[in-house]
């Protein structure tokens, strides 16, 4: 049996990336927590759901690690944490940020939003310089089928963020038949045209390369038959999106 630890000072972690770039601004030291409660039928990750795997990794582990990559990633990187859903390790990285802060390192939270604005999460994000919000779905009813929740929490969270002048990149997942209907793309540019901190919004093309690992865990791959999104695809969304880039 596991010995039980203190959630300030221990993260389950899934992964680590020391030369990420593609998770915020720079090269970024990407943290990978493990654990999520979505069910992301697009999920690369499929392997982050369960918080009983991973390892746990100290704070003090993890924050040494960082210093010594602070050289490469400072000051035009940073620090990414994704998964799973990092925010439901919101402790554990409370005490990280705070350190990081310190040091004048960047921080950046790759996160769905879909959680409840408690008192630590405002702590968090007050020390937070980007969050990096993975929309799932515009519409609610097609969200909950994609992602098994509901979005109202996610763009409550959007506005809590524009309202508290915390900077964000908008990110969607562009999956053909899912996430690219024409009317929805529109009022995904309409909910965007009312948050006052959107610094930038990035398509992401659906992929399937991680299917293989949702077969490792004998669990169907529920998008087996959905092609994967190509450059006409991006750039239709980008067009309906307005963005120019």
């Amino acid at each position: 049996m596991e010995e039980e630890k203190d959630l300030r000072y221990y993260a389950k972690v899934h992964s680590i990336e020391s030369f990420g770039t593609v998770d915020g601004p720079g090269i970024r030291f990407v943290l990978f927590l493990q654990g999520c409660h979505l069910q992301c039928k697009y999920c690369h990750n499929r392997d982050t759901w369960d918080m009983n795997d991973g390892n746990y990794k100290s704070l003090d582990e993890i924050f040494n690690k960082i210093l010594r990559y602070k050289n490469y990633i400072h000051p035009r990187g940073g620090v990414t944490i994704t998964g799973g859903e990092p925010l439901l390790q919101v402790k554990f990285l409370i005490e990280l940020f705070t350190k990081l802060k310190k040091e004048g390192i960047h921080t950046c939270i790759d996160t769905s939003g879909m959680v409840t604005l408690t008192d630590d999460i405002k702590k968090l994000l007050s020390l937070t310089d980007l969050v990096l919000l993975d929309i799932k779905h515009i519409d609610d009813e097609k969200c909950k089928d994609l992602v098994g929740r509901s979005n109202k929490t996610e763009l409550e969270f959007a506005r809590y963020l524009s309202d508290n002048n915390i900077s964000m990149w908008i990110r969607q997942v562009i999956v053909p038949g899912y996430t690219d209907d024409e009317q929805d793309l529109l009022k995904l540019k309409d909910f965007i045209s009312t948050l006052k901190t959107v610094q930038k919004i990035e398509l992401l093309p659906y992929h399937n390369i991680g299917e293989f690992k949702w077969k490792k865990l004998g669990i169907k791959y529920s998008l087996e038959d959905v092609r994967q999104a190509n450059n006409k695809d991006i750039k239709r969304a980008k067009k309906i999106l307005g963005i120019e880039n």
